[in-house]
């Protein structure tokens, strides 16, 4: 089957997942690589067929996207009503696996406490954060502060230590 573009590699399902499909099916076959290509190209030609016409359901229905109904659907107009009921086993089965997906992912379910708790907790750390801001911003004015009256204290002893000079040598001048 040709592409509307030519390329037929983009419309294609890698190789590598359908070696292993028939790896899983049939473990001690050898399949030739002609056989394999011709397996790739049927299955290619299969998904385009069951799509197009999903799509034209889909259109009839007044839908924009294309629904696991459309494609049972397309199944069974294109003849593969056998399949029906093993396609809603699967569909069921992803369904399930989609679900504990999220499920898994949603780490507030995961630990067991209430939103309401984790809220709490929150407020909790946020003012224990602004206590510690507040700590450190009166230590960090309390050593200004010191250091100002070291400061203050160095300058009148510096002072007081020129006064006292000064004296000394109006008395050295006197004698």
């Amino acid at each position: 089957m040709a592409s509307s573009s030519g390329n037929d590699d983009d419309l294609t399902i890698p190789r590598a997942a359908i070696n292993k499909m028939i790896k899983e099916v049939l473990p001690n076959v050898r399949v030739a690589n002609d056989a394999r290509e011709l397996v790739v190209n049927c299955c290619t030609e299969f998904i385009h067929l069951i799509s197009s016409e999903a799509n034209e359901i889909c259109n009839k229905s007044d839908k924009k996207t294309i629904s696991p109904e459309h494609v049972i659907n397309a199944l069974e107009s294109l003849g593969f009503a056998s399949y029906i009921t093993e396609v809603k086993d699967v569909l069921q089965e992803c369904k399930t696996v989609a679900l504990k997906r999220r499920k898994a992912s949603s780490r507030l379910e995961n630990l067991g406490i209430p939103e309401e708790e984790l809220l709490r907790q929150q407020q909790e750390l946020f003012a224990k954060a602004r206590q510690q801001q507040a700590e450190l911003a009166q230590q960090e004015w309390l050593q200004m502060q010191q250091a100002a009256q070291q400061a203050q204290m160095a300058a009148s002893a510096s002072a007081a230590q020129q006064a006292g000079s000064s004296q000394d040598e109006d008395d050295e001048e006197d004698m």
